[in-house]
């Protein structure tokens, strides 16, 4: 058995992320992750060195590589002389759906993703916007220049929805199921096309 640090780092942030999407935040104890992880307290502590560091880990192990993959889309379209309000979207919003569609726990941290924002965690709160709240006015600059008519209050209110929007798809909560007959990129390809459509729709309303 691999009993390398690397490994057992990644088997207790693996079971922290099942057991905080599960439970919450709250609902989960180090004694339920280390015993998931099968690892001791210990561990944890050398690893983390408290609960809390160790929430804000799990996040950060998703959100660095998709937040980074964001920006890298945005930079590749944002200078371009016709870029569009969808092609700003789409490295907005595709990434994320990739993250909840992947094999290797997305659709778990989605959950706890949505956990953050039902929970109202302060500290939790505090720590997403501190580390992660730069991409959203990366984003946020080349949607002003593409709305010149938004102020900035009324452009923060429509992403903030769009942003809920992306979440609630991420997590599959809505009606429309994948069916049995349709593959999993296919139902991201739709489900981004018909996201997109819909906020691009959003942002420019009257």
């Amino acid at each position: 058995m691999d009993i390398t640090p690397f490994s057992t780092r990644q088997r207790i942030l693996g079971a922290a992320e099942e057991l905080f999407a599960r439970h919450g935040f709250a609902g989960a104890s180090l004694r339920q992750v280390t015993a998931s992880a099968k690892v001791n307290l210990a561990a944890v502590n050398y690893h983390f060195g408290s609960k809390e560091n160790l929430i804000e880990e799990v996040f950060r192990r998703r959100l660095d590589e998709l937040n980074a993959r964001r920006l890298e889309l945005l930079a590749q379209c944002r200078d371009r002389p016709q870029l569009s309000l969808e092609e700003v979207l789409d490295a907005f919003v595709r990434p994320a759906l990739e993250l909840s569609l992947s094999d290797n726990g997305g659709a778990a941290f989605v959950r706890v993703l949505a956990r953050a924002y039902a929970e109202h965690d302060e500290r939790l709160r505090r720590f997403l916007s501190d580390n992660y709240g730069h991409v959203l006015k990366e984003f946020a600059a080349v949607f002003a220049r593409l709305l010149p008519r938004l102020d900035k209050e009324e452009l923060y209110w429509r992403l903030d929805i769009v942003s809920g929007a992306l979440t609630y798809a991420m997590a599959d909560f809505g009606v429309l199921k994948r069916r049995g007959d349709v593959s999993e990129q296919v139902h991201r390809e739709r489900t981004a096309s018909h996201l997109i459509r819909f906020a691009a729709a959003g942002l420019r309303a009257a």
